[in-house]
C-alpha cells in the first residue's frame, strides 16, 4: 500500500528546486550586469598650466671677502647692538668682522718712517743745491782765469748739476714713500670687513679665530642678500615647454613651507645659457615676485605653473570619461570600439572626442563633443547635448562577485572554496 503523501512530498521538493532554479539564475543575471561609475560635468574657469620646480633666490646677493690675510679675531656690531650672526641686519658700512692688524700697522709705521727719511733726504738734497747754486754763480762771474782755473770753474758747474739731480732723486723717493704708505694704510682698513650695502646675513662663513688666506682668490666671509623684499624664484624649464614662455607671463608657484597658500608672480627673464643633464636640455627663467611680509626664505623648493591660457565659463568634464569605452561584447571588434573615443589633446585646437553617458535603461548613450584645451584633469567640452550637471560615465564599478573571483573577475583572483571542492571529489 501506497503511502498517500509521497506525490505531494515529490511535488513539494519539486516546486522548491524549480524555485531555487529561477532565483539563481536571476541572482546571476543581476551579478552579471553591469555598474558604472559617473562624474559630474561642471562649468567653470580653466586654466591651462606647465608645471616646473624652482628654488627661491634674492634678487642681489654679495659674496663679502677678505683681500688681506690674518686671523679673525672679533665680529661687529648689527643694527641691534648684537654681534653679526646669521640673519643679521646690516646697514652700509658696518662692521662686520676685523682681522689681525698688528703686521699690517708694522707695515704703515715702516712706511711713514721711510716717508720722513725721504723727506729728509730732500731737505739736505736743498741745501746742497742751495750751496752749488751760490758756487757755481761766483765761478760764473770770475770765469776760467788766472784767478779760477779751469778745472776748478767746471768742477762747480758739475757740482750744481749734481744737487739738481739729487733734488728730483729726493722728490721721486717722496712719492714713492708716499704711495707705500698709502698701500699699507689701505693694507691695514682692509683688515676691519664691513659691509658695502644695506642688507642681511644670509650665511657666515667664518669664526673667531680661524685664519683666511687671500690669494689670487678672496676668501668668502659673509653671504649678504641686499634686499629680500624683492625675491626670485630660478626655474629650469624643459626645452618643449621654452617656447611658451614669455617675459611678463603670469606665475602661481607654491613653497611647502606653506602648503595652503599660494604665491604669485611674472617671468621676468629668460637665461640663456641652457643646461643638459643626461640628455635632456633645460633653461633657466627668472620669476619676480613680490616678498614685502618676508615670509618666503632663500632657497625654499617652489612648485610652479606657468599660465598659458585661461577659459572662463566653459563646461568641463574629466579626462577620464573622455577616455572610457564600452566594454566590447560578444563578435565585436575590440579595435573598433576602442577607435570610437579619443582623449583630450592637451592645449592644442578643438579636436573631436566622446563621452558616454546612461540612458532612461541605464545603458551607455554616446555623445560626439568637441574638445578643447585641458589642465592635465579635466577638458573644455562643446556639445549641443551637453547640459551642466549631467553624469558621464568615467569607468566600471566591479561588483561583489568580481570582487570575489567569480565568474568575469581576474583568472587570478583565490577562488574561495575550490579547496574543498576538490578534496570533496577525491
Amino acid at each position: 500500500m501506497k503511502h498517500p503523501g509521497r506525490k505531494t512530498l515529490i511535488a513539494l521538493i519539486a516546486v522548491l528546486l524549480f524555485v531555487g532554479l529561477a532565483a539563481w539564475q536571476l541572482t546571476r543575471r543581476q551579478g552579471n550586469s553591469l555598474a558604472y561609475r559617473t562624474a559630474e560635468l561642471k562649468r567653470g574657469d580653466l586654466v591651462v598650466t606647465i608645471n616646473a620646480t624652482g628654488t627661491v633666490e634674492p634678487e642681489e646677493v654679495i659674496d663679502v671677502g677678505a683681500q688681506v690675510a690674518g686671523r679673525i679675531v672679533s665680529f661687529g656690531t648689527d643694527a641691534k647692538d648684537k654681534t653679526v650672526d646669521y640673519g643679521s641686519l646690516v646697514e652700509a658700512g658696518t662692521v662686520l668682522a676685523r682681522i689681525d692688524d698688528s703686521l699690517y700697522a708694522a707695515d704703515v709705521a715702516q712706511a711713514e718712517a721711510q716717508l720722513l727719511s725721504n723727506k729728509a733726504g730732500l731737505q739736505k738734497a736743498t741745501a746742497d743745491l742751495f750751496r752749488t747754486e751760490q758756487e757755481w754763480k761766483r765761478a760764473q762771474q770770475l770765469g776760467p782765469s788766472q784767478a779760477l782755473s779751469q778745472s776748478s770753474y767746471e768742477g762747480y758747474e758739475s757740482a750744481h748739476k749734481t744737487a739738481l739731480a739729487q733734488v728730483a732723486v729726493s722728490e721721486a723717493s717722496i712719492r714713492q714713500a708716499e704711495a707705500a704708505l698709502k698701500r699699507a694704510q689701505r693694507n691695514l682698513g682692509y683688515c676691519t670687513i664691513t659691509s658695502p650695502v644695506k642688507g642681511i646675513i644670509i650665511d657666515r662663513r667664518v669664526n673667531i679665530g680661524q685664519t683666511v688666506v687671500a690669494s689670487l682668490n678672496a676668501p668668502s666671509l659673509f653671504l649678504l642678500a641686499k634686499d629680500l623684499t624683492r625675491i626670485q624664484v630660478w626655474v629650469a624649464v624643459n626645452e618643449a615647454d621654452i617656447g611658451k614662455i614669455h617675459p611678463g607671463q603670469p606665475v602661481t608657484f607654491t613653497v611647502d613651507a606653506f602648503p595652503n597658500e599660494t604665491f604669485r608672480g611674472e617671468v621676468g627673464k629668460i637665461r640663456l645659457n641652457a643646461a643638459m643633464t643626461q640628455n635632456v636640455v633645460t633653461y633657466t627663467v627668472e620669476i619676480s615676485t613680490d616678498n614685502a611680509d618676508g615670509r618666503l626664505l632663500p632657497y625654499l623648493t617652489a612648485n610652479v605653473l606657468f599660465q598659458l591660457q585661461k577659459l572662463e565659463n566653459v563646461l568641463q568634464a574629466p579626462n577620464a570619461a573622455l577616455r572610457w569605452n564600452p566594454p566590447a561584447k560578444e563578435g565585436e571588434s575590440e579595435g573598433r570600439t576602442k577607435k570610437e573615443g579619443k582623449g583630450p589633446d592637451s592645449a592644442k585646437g578643438p579636436a573631436g572626442g566622446s563621452l558616454w553617458v546612461l540612458d532612461e535603461k541605464q545603458n551607455p548613450r554616446r555623445i560626439e563633443v568637441q574638445t578643447g584645451p585641458s589642465d592635465g584633469i579635466n577638458t573644455a567640452v562643446e556639445s549641443t547635448e551637453l547640459r551642466e550637471g549631467m553624469q558621464v560615465i568615467t569607468g566600471i564599478r566591479m561588483s561583489e562577485a568580481d570582487k570575489n573571483g567569480s565568474a568575469g573577475g581576474s583568472p587570478f583572483t583565490p577562488k574561495f572554496g575550490a579547496g574543498k571542492k576538490n578534496s570533496g571529489a577525491k
